[in-house]
């Protein structure tokens, strides 16, 4: 067997996985995933709450065996080769798993030498990742009284103390502020920019379009879609056309008209969007047709489709 690492430089992918399976008890929650990743790429996985999203990471992080199929990441085998791929991979989870009564520094050297690295050492990485994550100075506060967006940091920060070759994301930014989700963005562009391949899953369509070379959309246990963000824009729509309604029986109306064919509600604001491509012929048809007395529509808007319409398309959500 060749090294781990070796095999995923020779053919370009980080992780390779193919006709993976699952299930727990009757209940198959992963019906033959294929997915590749490219070295230095970063892989968004979208999906609804119960897709697989959470047992693809454990199987490609080697916490849980898949029942058929096979993956490899790093250049190991996820089932033959745990320890090999254990030590060439970071997890980060939903929540950190940080010691709150630990300063961040101590967190930080403690993971370090569990890892392997020699005091002196660790105490230099330590040092070089509070400073590469903006935490220099809560270096010495306890965990317990970091923001979320600090923890969120030191989590990831925690994670690199050997330089993985694959960082794994699973829902960096849950229940992040929007200032703090910001700055996970642009760690998670550094990671990239220095040649780490990231697998990330994510709830926020923002941060996948923003984040991803590859987007892959998984549901009911399959992959129905993979492709860049642009790709898969392209499948669903152009451009979208949002409809203002003039009121909720007017909202009620044009939405049972539409059907299927919208890929956007928003109720609260009285919003239905519909694919159009983009010229004012079809969006003048659109409206005549679903307004042919100009009193159900108040006002419209002609914008780029989103991973938003994507995703409601694609899973009927």
């Amino acid at each position: 067997m060749s090294p781990p690492g070796q095999a995923d430089r020779a053919t370009g992918w980080a992780i390779e996985a193919h006709g993976l399976t699952k299930a727990y008890g009757g209940t198959r929650v992963l019906r033959g995933i294929d997915l590749r990743v490219r070295r230095g790429a970063v892989l968004a996985l979208l999906g609804p709450n119960g897709a697989g999203k959470t047992t693809t990471v454990r199987i490609l992080t080697t916490l849980t065996r898949p029942d058929g199929g096979r993956a490899r990441v790093a250049g190991g085998d996820v089932v033959r080769d745990r320890a090999a791929v254990r030590g060439a991979i970071s997890l980060t989870g939903q929540y950190a798993a940080l010691d709150e009564e630990q300063t961040g520094e101590e967190n930080l050297r403690m993971m370090a030498r569990l890892r392997g690295l020699p005091a002196r050492a660790a105490r230099r990485r330590a040092h070089e990742l509070l400073e590469r994550f903006a935490l220099t100075d809560a270096a010495g506060r306890r965990v317990g009284t970091y923001s979320g967006g600090m923890r969120r940091r030191l989590d990831i920060a925690a994670g690199l103390t050997t330089d993985p070759e694959v960082v794994f994301l699973d829902e960096p930014t849950t229940g992040l502020d929007p200032r703090s989700r910001r700055t996970m963005w642009e760690t998670v562009g550094a990671l990239a920019g220095a040649g780490t391949t990231v697998f990330l899953t994510t709830q926020y369509l923002e941060e996948a379009d923003r984040l991803a070379d590859t987007v892959a959309v998984l549901d009911r246990g399959r992959i129905i879609a993979e492709g860049s963000p642009a790709e898969l824009k392209r499948k669903v729509a152009v451009e979208r056309l949002d409809l203002t309604l003039a009121s909720r029986a007017a909202y009620e109306a044009v939405d049972v008209l539409l059907g299927a064919r919208a890929v956007h509600r928003a109720p609260a604001e009285l919003v239905l969007g519909i694919p159009t491509d983009g010229s004012a012929g079809h969006a003048r048809a659109l409206l005549d047709e679903l307004d042919p007395a100009g009193e159900l529509i108040a006002r419209f808007a002609v914008h780029g489709a989103t991973l938003d319409d994507v995703f409601l398309e694609l899973t009927h959500g």
